[in-house]
C-alpha cells in the first residue's frame, strides 16, 4: 500500500472521493446506457435499410436495362455527363457529448428537378430516379455505420473508465479508509493505555 496520512483530515478527504468517485461512476453508466440504446438503434435501421437497398439495387439494374433498350446507351451516358456533379453535406448531432457525423446529399440528388422530365426520356429519368435514391440510401447507411464505429470506440472507452473507477480505484480508496480507522484505533487505544500508565506511576 501506499504511505499513507493516518490523520482524521485523510480519513474525511478519502471518504469525500469515494463519494465523488460513485457521483461520477453513475453519470458514466448512465452515458453508456444511452449511448448503447443509440447503437442498437442504429444497428435496427441500418440492417432494415439494408434489405431495402438490395430490392432499390434490383429495380435501378433493371431501370436502366429497360432505359438501354429503349433510349439507347448513348442517351443515357449524356445524362449520366450532365448529372455527373453530386456533392454531400456533412453535419453533425450530439449524442451525450459523443459528436456524430450526419451526412445528406444537396437537392441536385435528392430531388430532381422540374425540368428533368421534360428534357429526360421518361426510361432514363426513372432510372435516375432510382439510381438516385439508391446512391442518398448506400451514403445514409454509410454514415450510420460510421456513427455505430464511433459508439463503439466511446463505448469500450466508457467500459475501461467505469471498470478502472469500480474495481480499481473505490476499492483501493476503501483500504485505505479501513487503514486508516484501524490505524487511528490503535494510536487511541496506545493513548488511553499511556495515560492509565501515567495516571497509576502518579498514584
Amino acid at each position: 500500500m501506499e504511505t499513507v496520512k493516518v490523520t482524521r483530515r485523510e480519513l474525511i478527504d478519502t471518504k469525500r472521493r469515494i463519494s465523488t468517485a460513485k457521483r461520477g461512476l453513475q453519470l458514466l453508466k448512465m452515458k453508456r446506457s444511452s449511448l448503447i440504446l443509440e447503437f442498437f438503434e442504429l444497428a435496427k435501421q441500418v440492417q432494415s435499410m439494408k434489405m431495402d437497398l438490395k430490392g432499390l439495387m434490383k429495380k435501378s439494374r433493371e431501370g436502366i436495362e429497360i432505359a438501354d433498350a429503349l433510349s439507347g446507351r448513348i442517351t443515357i451516358m449524356r445524362v449520366a455527363q450532365e448529372q455527373s456533379e453530386k456533392t454531400a453535406v456533412l453535419k453533425a448531432r450530439n449524442v451525450m457529448g459523443l459528436v456524430i457525423p450526419n451526412i445528406s446529399m444537396n437537392k441536385n440528388i435528392d430531388i430532381l428537378s422540374e425540368n428533368d422530365s421534360l428534357t429526360i426520356p421518361t426510361p432514363v429519368y426513372d432510372a435516375k430516379r432510382l439510381y438516385s435514391q439508391f446512391l442518398s440510401m448506400l451514403i445514409e447507411i454509410a454514415e450510420k455505420e460510421t456513427a455505430m464505429r464511433k459508439l463503439l470506440n466511446e463505448i469500450y472507452e466508457l467500459n475501461r473508465r467505469t471498470n478502472s473507477i469500480e474495481n480499481i480505484i473505490i476499492p483501493r480508496w476503501l483500504a485505505k479508509i479501513k487503514y486508516i480507522k484501524q490505524s487511528l484505533d490503535d494510536m487511541e487505544r496506545d493513548r488511553l493505555v499511556s495515560i492509565k500508565f501515567i495516571k497509576k506511576l502518579h498514584g
